[in-house]
């Protein structure tokens, strides 16, 4: 018997200690610990909710028809270079989300069923239309939405934000919660940036390019498109590099005269790091391609000496360098007056990848941390009165049995909360919730048994054999309780998002400490208490 008590013993006292490890780095003494403790203890604790600490709640919608007309872009490519391999003459071309092909032959014809069946034949009287099945297009609208969902993930994880909350809402939205953002319009940007990096050969050689001015204030960019709309050849396009007066921080905007179809596009990069250049002083982002991308980026530098090859990030020119021999090895470098937050934010992205669709921003809300010490405060207020009003109740009640049950409640408390630190949990309102729910039923159990324990002195047992026997008769309808709570807190989890998934955690831990601190905590106090001195009398 007292092998058994000391065996219960130890393990409360150890779990005790742990709780108070896992929890200490929420208190105020943890900054007072050794770093030999710091370094080696748990250093995270409970972790604050978007709504008790601040940050960021944002809704994005990724634009599907965007995404579908990516993905035509892609197939015209594709099929220009198919139908040069095959020395079929046609002139292709996409025009939103259709593909037009002249002449229509059937060769042709069959090519494109052959190697592009989700495309569909929409007409063929002048020239061959074709656009992407309606199967396809939903196949790649909700890709899409999940491919952002995905990129937007590893982007934040890289950017460092604690306890994110990323989670697909409806067809094609996604809510993001960054809890303590301190920077609101950085974290937008990372987010938001489509990051579609792509290698154009620059048209230096069509008499347009020598018309281009040499710099323009950013207000003239709509007249200067217009102005050249019909002066340059179909396949080229003018994109601007945007430069900085670092003395008087004027804006300007430099055009290039770049070919439409790009030479590399980013899907062949491997990674992405920031490098500082001793020289001037200046970051810069280092590229390395795979070993398909460094092959074909020797080729294209190959076979392109003496031209410049632009690097364009989300139709913005950064560079536009002289190739001035082939590129081996498979490296490359984005530069321009970048901070150092910057050329890592930027680094970030690529290494993420690109959004598969532009995506446009529903809503924009920061909270502020006013709210969350509010709350916090309220929390504890509601706590504190609860959990004094059941102790006074149960001590009224049950007489000295009450101060065991108060006990018990005390271990449910630094047990729970140990539990949810080591676990590193995110405490949101709706937790608080669950845990002055968790102080409410943590003395449930103990009610049960105790009146079980009444019974049994009514029929006359001894103290010890009517608290033997209370334990052994409620011991199935507690467990039946908490398992049919931690049923329903599981579906709440499962199915629930952001705060409803915290209170969920927070009452599943509750539930189960719960049966610990009843079963084995208080039944410990009651063994000891018969051990010292045998009981004449319960009070209870």
């Amino acid at each position: 018997m007292k092998k058994k008590i000391y065996w219960r013993l130890s393990l409360i006292c150890a779990t005790v200690i742990l709780a108070v490890v896992f929890f200490l780095p929420n208190t105020p003494a943890f900054k007072y610990m050794p770093e030999w403790w710091k370094e080696t203890m748990p250093d995270k604790g409970i972790v604050l909710g978007l709504d008790l600490q601040g940050g960021l709640h944002l809704v994005f919608e990724v634009e599907g028809d965007k995404a579908v007309e990516i993905t035509t872009e892609r197939y015209t490519s594709r099929l220009k270079s198919l139908l040069a391999t095959k020395k079929l003459n046609a002139k292709v071309s996409a025009n939103g989300l259709n593909i037009t092909v002249n002449p229509s032959n059937d060769a042709i014809k069959n090519i494109i069923s052959e190697d592009f069946p989700s495309l569909a034949l929409i007409e063929s009287q002048n020239g061959l239309v074709y656009k992407i099945s309606d199967k396809e297009a939903r196949w790649i609208k909700e890709n899409a939405t999940d491919q952002a969902l995905e990129t937007i993930r590893n982007r934040i994880d890289q950017f460092g934000v604690a306890e994110p909350t990323i989670v697909r809402q409806g067809e094609n939205e996604i809510v993001v919660q960054l809890p303590g953002v301190k920077d609101p319009k950085r974290a937008i940007d990372l987010i938001g940036k489509t990051a579609q990096l792509e290698f154009k050969l620059v048209d230096d050689e069509d008499k347009a390019a020598a018309e281009l001015p040499q710099s323009i204030l950013p207000s003239e960019e709509e007249n200067l498109l217009k102005q050249f709309a019909e002066k340059i050849p179909v396949d080229d396009e003018i994109l601007f590099e945007k430069k900085v007066n670092m003395e008087t921080g004027e804006v300007r905007k430099i055009p290039v005269l770049l070919k439409k179809q790009a030479s590399l596009t980013g899907d062949i990069l491997s990674d992405a790091q920031v490098n500082i250049d001793s020289r001037f002083n200046n970051y810069y982002v280092s590229l390395s391609f795979n070993s398909s991308g460094a092959k074909l980026f020797e080729e294209v530098t190959g076979a392109n000496v003496k031209r410049r090859l632009a690097i364009i990030l989300d139709n913005t020119v950064y560079s536009a360098p002289v190739i001035q021999e082939k590129i081996s090895g498979g490296n490359a470098q984005i530069t321009g007056n970048f901070s150092m937050e910057e050329a890592r934010d930027l680094s970030i992205v690529l290494r993420a990848g690109a959004l598969p669709a532009p995506m446009k921003m529903l809503q924009n809300v920061t909270v502020g941390p006013s709210l969350g010490r509010d709350s916090i405060e309220a929390g504890k207020i509601a706590g504190i009165i609860g959990t004094i009003a059941v102790v006074i109740f149960m001590i009224f009640y049950y007489r000295l049995s009450g101060v065991i049950a108060d006990f018990a409640l005390f271990l449910n408390i630094i047990l729970l909360l140990g539990a949810m630190a080591s676990l590193n949990a995110t405490l949101t309102l709706p937790g608080i919730a669950g845990v002055i729910l968790a102080i409410g039923m943590a003395v449930d159990s103990n009610v049960l048994m105790f009146e079980r324990m009444r019974d049994e002195l009514r029929a006359g047992k001894t103290p010890r054999a009517a608290v033997d026997s209370g334990y052994h008769k409620a011991f199935w309808t507690i467990f039946d309780s908490h398992v049919t709570t931690l049923i329903t807190a599981a579906v709440l989890f499962q199915f629930g998002t952001g705060p409803i998934k915290g209170f969920a955690v927070t009452l599943s831990l509750g539930v189960a400490i719960n049966l610990f601190t009843a079963l084995i905590g208080t039944k410990s106090v009651f063994d000891i208490i018969n051990i010292k001195r045998e009981l004449k009398k319960l009070s209870i």
